[in-house]
Order: C-alpha cells, then sequence, then structure tokens
C-alpha cells in the first residue's frame, strides 16, 4: 500500500512514543526507555516558463489526485553536515507558500549544543491557555529532546531526519568545525586525526563533540559510560576493509556498505501489568550492541521516517508520499555545500578508492561507531520502503524529480548552477561563510517576471536569510509611536 494512506497517529496517543510502530509492539512499549533516553542525555501555483510541470504529481497510481490530505505539522531533526539545511529549504518554501507557522528560535539554533527547551522557542507561552495560534513546522538545528518538543508540538506530527555515512560526514565536519573542534582543531589532517583519535580528542572537551558521533548527538541520545571517559577509544582496525564490512545491492544502480544483517536485532518485549515493556537501558550491558539495538528501537518508535543523504532523491521522493505533498514540494537546490564536496551523491564505496581513502573510510565509520550504527539501521529501513513503494515506480519519479530540478536551475539561477560566493553580489542570497571550505549559492537570472522571481527567490534564498524572513512574517516590528522633543530630552 502507498505509504501516503499510513494516516495520522491515533487521538488516543497522548504521547508519542506509547503504541505500535514498525517493530510491532503494544502500546506502552517505549515510554519507560524513551524518558530514560531523554533524560540522560502543495504544488507551484505559478508555471515557469519553458518547464513543464505536470501538476499534481500523484503519490500512488489511480487518480491524478492525492487522495490523503497533505501533513503539515512536521518536526525535522537537522542533523549537522548531512544536507540538512536543503531539506530545511523545501519547508521554509513550503510553509511560506501556504502560511504556516513556524516554531523559531530566538536566533539560529534551539541552544545547541545542549538539549532542546520548549522554551526557547519564539513566541512559546504555556500559560496563555491554549489561545496562542499553534505551531506548524519545528525545523532548526537543536538536540532532540522527545519531551520538551512534545511541550511544542502535536503528538501526531510527522516526525523525520536525515543521516549521512560517517565516513563522508567525518570529511565534511573536519573542513567545516575545524576552527569550532578542540580536537580537529589540534590535528593537522583528517587522516592524522583518525589515525591516533586519542592524541587530540578529549570527551567533554569544547567543541568535540562535532568530532565523534555527531549524529547520536543531535538525536539526543545517551553515550555509554565506556566512551565518556579517556579510556573510551575503540582499537582502530589495521585492515581498511574490516571483515564487518561488506556491499549489498541497494538499487537505483548504486551500492551501499552495510555490515551483515544478522548483526542487527530487535528487542524482544515483556509482559508486565498487562502491556508490552521494555527493560529499562539502565538494566542493560551499556558497553554491549544491546544498548545500541534499544536506542535504534527508540528511535523507531519515534520518527516515521529518516532521509539518507546518499541517497537523497530517492529519500524526498519517499517524504513526498509519506507527506502526501505534490512532487514540486520536494524539488529544490542544495544548500551549505561546500565546493568540492559530494554531499548528497551516492553511498561511499570501495570501488575506485586507494588504499589511504579505504583506511581512512573504515577509521571514520570505526571511530563514529555509533553513527555507522545509524546509518546502516536507516539505510536498510529506507531500503525496505523503497521496496514496499515499488522500484520501477520509484525510478520514475526521481527522474522526473531531476528533471524538473534542472529546468528550475536554468530558468532561475545564472550559469544554472551553484557559484563561489564570491560572484554573488546580493546579500539576500550570499550564504554564510564558516570553516576553510567554501560555501556555494546561489545568484539569480535578470529578466525574469514578478512571479518568476517570487519562486526562484524562495528556491535560492540561504537558510539564515529566510529564517529571519519567515521570523518578520511571524513577528513584524511594533510601529512606535513618534515621542514628543520633550520627552525625549527627559532624563
Amino acid at each position: 500500500p502507498s505509504l501516503c494512506h499510513m494516516g495520522p497517529l491515533s487521538p488516543t496517543r497522548t504521547m508519542r512514543l506509547w503504541g505500535p510502530r514498525s517493530l510491532g509492539v503494544a502500546l506502552g512499549v517505549f515510554m519507560t526507555i524513551g524518558f530514560a533516553l531523554q533524560l540522560w542525555g502543495g504544488p507551484f501555483q505559478r508555471r515557469l516558463p519553458g518547464l513543464q510541470l505536470r501538476q499534481p504529481w500523484a503519490p500512488s497510481p489511480g487518480p491524478a489526485a492525492p487522495t490523503c490530505p497533505p501533513r503539515q505539522r512536521l518536526v525535522f531533526l537537522k542533523t549537522h553536515k548531512s544536507g540538512s539545511s536543503s531539506v530545511l529549504s523545501l519547508l521554509h518554501r513550503y510553509g511560506d507558500q501556504r502560511g504556516l507557522r513556524f516554531a523559531l528560535p530566538a536566533r539560529y539554533q534551539f541552544g545547541y549544543p545542549r538539549l532542546f527547551q520548549a522554551s526557547w522557542v519564539k513566541g512559546y507561552h504555556p500559560e496563555g491557555g491554549g489561545t496562542q495560534p499553534p505551531f506548524h513546522i519545528l525545523c532548526h538545528h537543536m538536540r532532540f529532546n522527545l519531551k520538551e518538543v512534545l511541550q511544542v508540538m502535536p503528538s501526531d506530527s510527522f516526525f523525520f531526519s536525515i543521516v549521512r555515512d560517517p565516513a563522508a560526514l567525518a570529511r565534511s565536519a573536519f573542513s567545516y568545525y575545524k576552527s569550532t573542534s578542540s580536537a580537529f582543531r589540534k590535528a593537522p589532517s583528517l587522516a592524522a586525526f583518525l589515525a591516533n583519535p586519542r592524541a587530540f580528542y578529549r570527551p567533554g572537551a569544547r567543541g568535540d563533540h562535532y568530532a565523534r558521533n555527531l549524529l547520536w548527538f543531535d538525536f539526543g541520545l545517551p553515550f555509554p559510560p565506556e566512551m565518556r571517559t579517556k579510556r573510551g577509544y575503540p582499537h582502530l582496525p589495521r585492515d581498511p576493509n574490516p571483515p564487518e564490512l561488506h556491499v549489498l545491492p541497494s538499487g537505483t544502480g548504486s551500492r551501499a556498505h552495510t555490515p551483515d544483517p544478522n548483526a542487527l536485532f530487535h528487542p524482544a518485549p515483556t509482559t508486565a501489568d498487562g502491556h508490552s515493556q521494555t527493560s529499562s537501558p539502565a538494566a542493560l550491558d551499556l558497553g554491549s550492541s544491546s544498548f545500541i539495538q534499544w536506542s535504534l528501537a527508540w528511535l523507531d518508535s519515534v520518527f516515521d521516517l529518516v532521509l539518507v543523504a546518499e541517497y537523497f532523491d530517492e529519500s524526498l521522493v519517499l517524504l513526498a508520499d509519506a507527506l502526501c505533498w505534490g512532487l514540486d514540494d520536494v524539488v529544490g537546490f542544495m544548500h551549505n555545500a561546500q565546493a568540492g564536496s559530494e554531499q548528497g551523491g551516492h553511498a561511499v564505496s570501495n570501488g575506485g578508492l586507494t588504499t589511504e581513502d579505504r583506511q581512512l573510510t573504515a577509521r571514520a565509520r570505526v571511530w563514529n561507531n555509533l553513527d555507522w550504527a545509524l546509518y546502516v539501521h536507516f539505510n536498510r529501513s529506507l531500503w525496505t520502503r523503497i521496496k514496499q513503494y515499488g522500484q520501477g515506480r520509484l525510478e520514475s519519479a526521481v527522474a522526473e524529480l531531476r528533471a524538473r530540478r534542472e529546468a528550475l536551475a536554468k530558468h532561475c539561477l545564472l550559469g544554472g548552477e551553484a557559484l563561489d560566493p564570491k560572484y554573488i553580489t546580493d546579500r539576500r542570497f550570499r550564504p554564510f561563510q564558516f570553516g576553510s571550505g567554501k560555501v556555494l549559492g546561489y545568484a539569480l537570472r535578470s529578466g525574469l517576471s514578478l512571479q518568476d522571481q517570487e519562486e526562484c527567490e524562495r528556491l535560492a534564498t540561504p537558510e539564515l536569510q529566510y529564517k529571519d524572513k519567515l521570523d518578520a512574517k511571524q513577528f513584524p516590528p511594533k510601529v512606535s509611536l513618534p515621542f514628543k522633543t520633550s520627552k525625549l530630552l527627559t532624563p
């Protein structure tokens, strides 16, 4: 069946993490572990000339229009260096076009790297007695904290996020956070860092959460005790191709690395007080793989979909289907990509890599072992959903999405592609520059009609400028009456 027909969660579910999800467990299965983990730690309305869009795009065979209402209560966990800025751009544009209300931070992040707090949402007033307008979209950088998120967003919101191969993420993070992470700052290169991380990394040091298991950190998950001490370093493999890494096919002509499927398992529920329960993580061997698997099972109970950066377009097609959106709603440009990066490309493969590159990839995955577990798990779940969706149907939709993106780029953009920031003179479109690499952005072609200009600006606006635009729209500055001269002179 089409994923878009899954529908919203039952109104009787007062807490999102209570109730069966993909694991098929009974009501209340993840209540204990969920709270324990948290304590620890539509379619374009106008046509662009020359761009032929088939509207609306049907997410399932049959009628031309989707048969399910579009989901518009969304929680997107924006993970670092994983292609999340490109997803954020889609959400900005979608909500802006429809007048949806965003849960915005006072600045650009929700107190990161601290765990998210509802009080950090601008305009959130719990004492208002339900009279304040509801929020539709929560999507800016935070360290996930489900209990506090549910103070702001309804439990039937659509929760989703994105992950990236830790090897590719490490390369991007080392360049971007070189001046922020003390571990990266002390290392002459990523290869030198991964060859002997204990010489540079200190748990709890300022900014060093960027240097190890960044995805796990962003998801708000607790770390095993042995990883919180200076002794918590894995023995890095001498063999750049350790036996637990092998290649499995994952469709559309590309292949993804994944360990032995038998290495991953689901926890068996136990029965207590008439409900299916899971043991508290405190009762588990926190140094074992059981701890990781319980954490992943908890994430499965919370998140409706997790995208994979290496299969970005495939993920967007599934997202559109799950949200009952049109395909045009998820057509956009890549944002916050560094020059020379392959963000959003295919999964890292050993084929064609040098011995040094293969060794760096293997070491990065071992050093970021929790992130690797996340990636393997959600890579597998993504391809399970693709199988349900239909491989041929997916390939057709991906081809259509890419064709529309290319047409938009040719119509909207100067040069038809991302540019070095030195060529972007309009400050509205110049991305924030951070780290050692150049962050690419976009400049618009001249001669666009007013309608096309508006659409193209939405597509090209970087995340910080778009956040400011939404902020001004939701919280317009108050117009003050002019003071009399006598008052101005009064002490």
